[in-house]
């Protein structure tokens, strides 16, 4: 018999559906600000597919296949002996991957409880009253919730092929490509964007033959060109992976041991097989509104699934909102759901919230590693804006060499009357951690002289993006 509950006599400020990065800070956010709030979560632990199943668990694999790698590769030329005799045990590998994954799960539920947020486990649907939500938890009873107000957090999902469903074992999503108990001797990557060339890495460096398939002309077709080739010859160099560009996949058969794809160039062609004992698809990411009912509230979805939101996050029903991958604004990351999250509460709390969207920084983790914000070379092009470049490269910076990171360069692009920060490209074994500043600058509206004569610590490779810097405004950096 079905047991419901009713919690309606003294409703919440705000009930936010999804605990992923978005809905878990706004959660938090929302608490802090004096709001009676509710989460409503299916998976069973917060964090959604970033903390579960995405952004950290892959960072755990990637560190410990990047000490690995290191130690095959790197550790002779400072002296140390044996590392050719290192071994990987990819369960313990695995092993402290999950432990990683449940601490920080758990954290989020100890911040809840800390800030006096209701948790609830379960999957969330709109009843068509209002603002009211029905909770269906695993165990099949119902909780109906009301809120004054709610906030769709719900993020996105693995784009299949049409021809090829995941199983999780041979084809793989993201999900599957965490997962593996062995190190696949073959491995397919179908897309070269973060998620591809990341797991890619991991695998590689283990000793998988990778093959990156790409439909565009070049890799993570949204980064700067000068980027993108950088990046793609240091992972050919280094990690021995095999680029196809141009080349989309159109055909392939799930053997249960292994992948059979069909080939064929991007603009037609002779076709080719390629076979696997993997494959990782990562052809890219669709929001996740199933099961929630928006038709009973008479939200509508845009042609390619997402909910279309205002700039106050408001997305036409009267107090429903949306923030994170669900929305069409703004790339599909965490942190920029994170920053929705927190301005999502604030708007509900005192009316004001702000998220700049042409501040949001991105981060590829290969070694090297991409970072970058704002506009690329050719954005700026098709533009018609004037600006000027400065560069500088880490073969010129002391700590780079000192460390043996002598790859990559940073890029500044700045606009020619003004000065005025319009994007900034990093490559290097750091860059994730060096693009901060450059966020920040471009947040406060810097321009590239700013940077380029404010100390920087020496010996840091943060120096690297003084002297671009210098480069760009002046063109005379000091060390090249």
């Amino acid at each position: 018999m079905l047991r419901r509950t009713l919690i309606s006599r003294n409703p919440f400020d705000v009930v936010i559906v999804g605990g992923g990065p978005g809905g878990y800070v706004a959660a938090i956010k929302a608490a802090q600000l004096g709001l009676k709030t509710a989460c409503v979560e299916k998976r069973g632990t917060l964090g959604g597919t970033c903390l579960n199943v995405g952004c950290i668990p892959s960072k755990a694999l990637l560190h410990a296949t990047h000490l690995y790698h290191e130690a095959h590769t790197a550790f002779a030329t400072w002296g140390l002996q044996g590392g050719e005799a290192v071994t990987m045990n990819v369960g313990k590998m695995q092993a402290r991957k999950s432990r990683s994954v449940a601490g920080l799960t758990g954290g989020i539920e100890f911040l809840f409880s800390k800030y006096g947020v209701k948790y609830f486990k379960g999957s969330g649907a709109f009843t068509g009253k209002g603002t009211s939500l029905d909770v269906t938890g695993s165990d099949g009873s119902v909780t109906t919730l009301d809120g004054k107000s709610v906030i769709i957090a719900t993020g996105s999902e693995p784009m299949p092929l049409p021809f090829l469903p995941f199983d999780e074992k041979v084809v793989c999503s993201s999900t599957g490509a965490l997962a593996f108990d062995n190190v696949p001797k073959k491995l397919i990557v179908i897309g070269g964007g973060v998620i591809g060339l990341e797991m890619g890495s991991v695998w590689g460096r283990l000793g998988s033959s990778v093959t990156v398939v790409e439909f565009a002309e070049k890799c993570s077709p949204f980064l700067d060109a000068e980027v993108s080739n950088t990046l793609t010859k240091a992972l050919a160099a280094n990690e021995k992976f095999t680029f196809k560009t141009s080349t989309k996949v159109v055909a392939g058969k799930n053997t249960g041991s292994g992948v059979q794809l069909t080939l064929e160039p991007a603009k037609g062609g002779p076709a080719e097989t390629l076979e696997a004992d993997a494959v990782l698809v990562s052809v890219g990411r669709r929001p996740y509104t199933a099961g929630l009912g928006l038709d009973k509230i008479q939200l509508p979805l845009d042609k390619r699934g997402f909910i279309t939101i205002d700039d106050h996050f408001k997305t036409g029903v009267p107090n429903v909102y949306a923030i994170g991958d669900v929305v069409s604004k703004g790339p599909m990351l965490a942190h920029k759901a994170e920053d929705e999250g927190i301005a999502c509460a604030e708007m509900l709390a005192t009316g004001h919230g702000h998220v700049n969207y042409d501040a949001i920084p991105g981060v590829i983790y290969t070694q090297p590693e991409v970072a970058y914000v704002g506009k690329t070379e050719e954005e700026l092009k098709a533009a018609g804006i004037a600006y000027r470049v400065g560069k500088f490269s880490f073969n010129a910076n002391s700590r780079a060499k000192t460390v043996n990171q002598p790859d990559g360069f940073v890029k500044v692009l700045a606009d020619a009357k003004t000065d005025k920060l319009l994007g900034v490209h990093i490559v290097n074994a750091q860059a994730g951690e060096l693009i901060a500043e450059a966020v920040l600058a471009m947040e406060y509206g810097a321009s590239s002289e700013d940077i380029g004569r404010t100390c920087h610590a020496h010996p840091t490779l943060s120096e690297a993006v003084k002297e671009a810097c210098m480069a760009c405004f002046c063109g005379k950096p000091i060390h090249s």
